[in-house]
């Protein structure tokens, strides 16, 4: 079924009446002669302009672009308010193999339509794209982050993803175990990408059993060259099940928690770098019943936006570094609201998020 537009009509349901809607605003950009197809979806700008990264994605459907990125705004909103940054959530997805068409003129154009919002959105990296990336799109776009050092930004953005997440994780130790510690968990990470292969080393470092996997056999490579100790398997399947786990991070795309792999799990604690985890509603409540802690995604991996947003005034890494290290004790106060309210810490995470939000928004008089 679709509308009048001819676009699928779940996805104007979803923006226009669903509880996972309410976005302010959303772009379908097209430039013809670089072959981009875009979408930049702006969820909420009551707490300052939507910040959040740009997606490079061979989706199957247009559709499937649309719902990707209205879901990706609304998490950006909530992780921004979480972080306590001055930025509501917005996130830009671009449709196609970025290996394959991604070229300096499409990331041009792609510039100059971000630009064209004057400010609302503010782009930074994400899956498929790379400070480089950021650099192209920079020369048409002054609302840019992620940039590399040379042109005024901050770099890569997965260092301090990977730190938030490691604390995460210490948080969710001691609030499950009584002690922060590592040494000797069994923490089972798939997705050994940007941010996956730098958690792996703060793991190891500290002495935990760290088991990988990923769809790229090039990036488990480099993770066995640099810690000959850490064990692959074959694939996400047989991680969730590996005997004895105590954690399990998704650091790959979203809806890595679902009706086929919460069942299955193994481990006691869930904390990834992974956006949008919870595959749909009621996931969370599937996990509490089996006695798994999930520290939400968009509190735990929230120190990449907390990098790129201290960009736009001017980059410190020490400042950045100690902000992302606080994730550990916002991660214990959501744990704690949730233990108070009789609530998952998912659903204790959007209570305090949504707060912020309203009062930003009572604040401005809207």
């Amino acid at each position: 079924m679709t509308d009048v537009t001819g676009a699928p009509a779940d996805v104007l349901h979803t923006l226009f009446r669903s509880d996972q809607g309410g976005h302010e605003q959303v772009v379908l950009c097209q430039d013809r002669a670089s072959g981009l197809k875009a979408v930049i979806a702006i969820h909420s700008t009551a707490v300052g302009p939507a910040l959040g990264g740009t997606r490079f994605y061979p989706y199957a459907t247009e559709a499937e672009a649309v719902a990707d990125a209205l879901n990706l705004a609304r998490g950006m909103s909530y992780k921004n308010a979480m972080a306590g940054l001055d930025h509501g959530g917005g996130k830009a997805v671009i449709i196609g193999d970025p290996d394959r068409i991604k070229t300096e003129e499409l990331l041009l154009a792609y510039g100059r339509f971000v630009a064209s919002l004057g400010g609302r959105y503010v782009t930074a990296c994400d899956v498929g794209t790379y400070v480089a990336d950021m650099d192209v799109v920079a020369r048409e776009c002054r609302w840019t982050t992620g940039r590399s050092p040379e042109h005024g930004g901050a770099g890569d953005s997965s260092v301090l993803t990977a730190l938030g997440v490691y604390q995460g994780m210490r948080a969710s130790a001691q609030h499950l175990w009584g002690d922060p510690s590592l040494r000797g968990r069994r923490v089972g990470i798939a997705g050994v990408g940007k941010v996956g292969h730098h958690l792996v080393a703060h793991l190891r470092a500290e002495g935990a059993e760290v088991f990988v996997t990923d769809v790229r056999e090039q990036a488990v490579r480099r993770v066995a060259e640099r810690h000959p100790d850490v064990t692959a398997v074959a694939d996400t399947d047989t991680l969730i099940r590996v005997e004895g786990l105590d954690i399990y991070a998704p650091c790959a795309l979203g809806g890595a928690l679902n009706d086929h792999s919460v069942p299955v799990l193994t481990a006691r604690v869930v904390c990834g770098a992974a956006n949008n985890q919870l595959a749909h509603p009621g996931v969370e409540k599937d996990l509490a019943d089996r006695g798994i802690l999930y520290a939400p995604d968009y509190v735990v991996n929230a120190g990449g936006v907390i990098q790129v947003a201290d960009e736009l005034h001017g980059f410190d890494f020490d400042r950045c570094r100690a902000k992302a290290a606080r994730i550990y004790d916002t991660t214990l106060a959501i744990f704690a609201r949730a233990k108070e309210d009789g609530i998952p810490p998912a659903a204790a995470a959007d209570r305090i998020a949504e707060q912020r939000m309203a009062e930003a928004r009572a604040a401005r008089g809207w």
